[in-house]
C-alpha cells in the first residue's frame, strides 16, 4: 500500500506549524500559500481528520492535528537525514565538518585533536560551536552539526560513547566571606552568597541546573568571565578542576570546606546525530577525540 500524504504536503504541515501560520510557511518554503493551503487540505481529505481549527486569523492545531504534526516532522526529520547520509556517501570526504562541544570539556584537548586532524584532513574546514547544556542539544536535535561533545546527559534516542569523567570543585576567593566562617559549610551556608552560573546557550533553555542553590545569581555567558568573577571575591562556582588549575595554584580561588558536595562528578559523551551517516571525516575525528579524551583519564 502507497502512502496517500507525499513528504512535500508532511514538510507543508510541519511548516506552517514552526513558521506560524500559511503565509510565513509558504514563505519558508519559497511556495505560494494556495499551495500550502492545498497541501494541508489533501491531509485533512485524505486521512478524515482535522488538522487545524480557525480561532480569529490564527489556525491553531486540533488534538488530532498536535499528534499528525509530531509524527510527520519525525517523517521529514528522518528524510533529511536520509539525504544527509547519501550526500556523504557519494562524496566521500566532507569539505566541512561542524562540531558542537560543550564548554565542560578541557579546551586544550579539543585543539590537539583538531589539529591532528587538521594535519590528516587539511581541506576540510571546522565549524566549531562552544555551547552551553541545552545548546549542545538543539544543535544535535536539529542536524545542525556532524557529531558533538555532550555533557552528563543526552538528547532522547540518541547514544554516545563515554569520552572522560570530570570533577567540578566548589571554590570562591580566599578573601570571600564563606572562607572567613572558620567551619565545615552546609549548602544552607550558600543561600546567602552570589552563585555564579554561565547561561545555557540553548535558545529554550529548558534543562534545569541541579547547580542552582541560592537565588544570588550572577549568569554569565562564558567560563572566562565566570572565573575573573570569582577570582575577584564576587561569588562561588563548582568549576571543572581543569579550569581554574591555575588559579588553584596561585592561590586566586581554594576550594570550599563543603561537608557535603564539595566535589560534583559528571561524565562526557560523544555523539553523532545520525551514525549511519556520518561521513569518514567525521568517524576520523570522533575516533581522534576518543582515544585522546582516553589517554588523558
Amino acid at each position: 500500500m502507497l502512502p496517500r500524504i507525499s513528504l512535500d504536503q508532511w514538510k507543508a504541515l510541519v511548516a506552517v506549524v514552526e513558521a506560524g501560520g500559511f503565509a510565513q510557511a509558504a514563505e519558508a518554503l519559497h511556495k505560494s500559500q494556495s499551495t500550502i493551503s492545498y497541501a494541508i487540505r489533501q491531509i485533512e481529505e485524505r486521512l478524515g481528520v482535522s488538522v487545524f481549527e480557525i480561532e480569529g486569523r490564527k489556525a491553531l492545531l486540533t488534538r488530532q492535528g498536535h499528534v499528525l504534526y509530531r509524527r510527520g516532522k519525525s517523517l521529514v526529520d528522518e528524510a533529511l537525514r536520509l539525504e544527509r547520509a547519501a550526500r556523504n556517501l557519494a562524496k566521500g570526504q566532507e569539505q566541512e565538518l561542524r562540531l558542537a562541544v560543550e564548554g565542560l570539556f578541557p579546551t586544550w584537548l579539543l585543539l590537539r585533536c583538531l589539529d591532528q586532524f587538521g594535519a590528516e584532513y587539511p581541506e576540510t574546514r571546522i565549524e566549531f560551536f562552544e555551547t552551553v547544556m541545552g545548546g549542545t542539544d538543539e544543535l544535535l536535535l536539529s542536524g545542525a552539526v556532524d557529531l558533538a561533545i555532550c555533557a552528563d546527559t543526552l538528547p532522547a534516542g540518541h547514544r554516545g560513547e563515554v569520552l572522560m569523567r570530570y570533577r567540578a570543585i566548589a571554590a570562591a576567593a580566599p578573601f570571600h566571606p564563606l572562607h572567613q566562617i572558620g567551619r565545615e559549610l552546609a549548602m544552607e551556608d550558600l543561600k546567602g552568597h552570589r552563585h555564579l552560573v554561565i547561561r545555557d546557550s540553548g535558545l529554550q533553555r529548558v534543562r534545569h541546573s541541579v547547580w542552582n542553590v541560592t537565588e544570588q545569581r550572577l549568569t554569565v555567558s562564558h567560563k572566562s568571565t565566570s572565573i575573573r568573577a570569582a577570582c575577584m571575591g564576587m561569588g562561588f562556582a563548582w568549576y571543572p578542576e581543569d579550569w581554574i588549575r591555575e588559579e588553584l595554584a596561585a592561590g586566586q580561588l581554594k576550594p570550599l570546606p563543603l561537608r557535603e558536595g564539595a566535589e560534583r562528578w559528571g561524565a562526557m559523551y560523544l555523539v553523532y546525530p545520525d551514525p549511519d551517516g556520518a561521513g569518514p571525516g567525521a568517524r576520523r575525528l570522533g575516533d581522534i577525540i576518543g582515544h585522546e579524551a582516553k589517554s588523558v583519564v
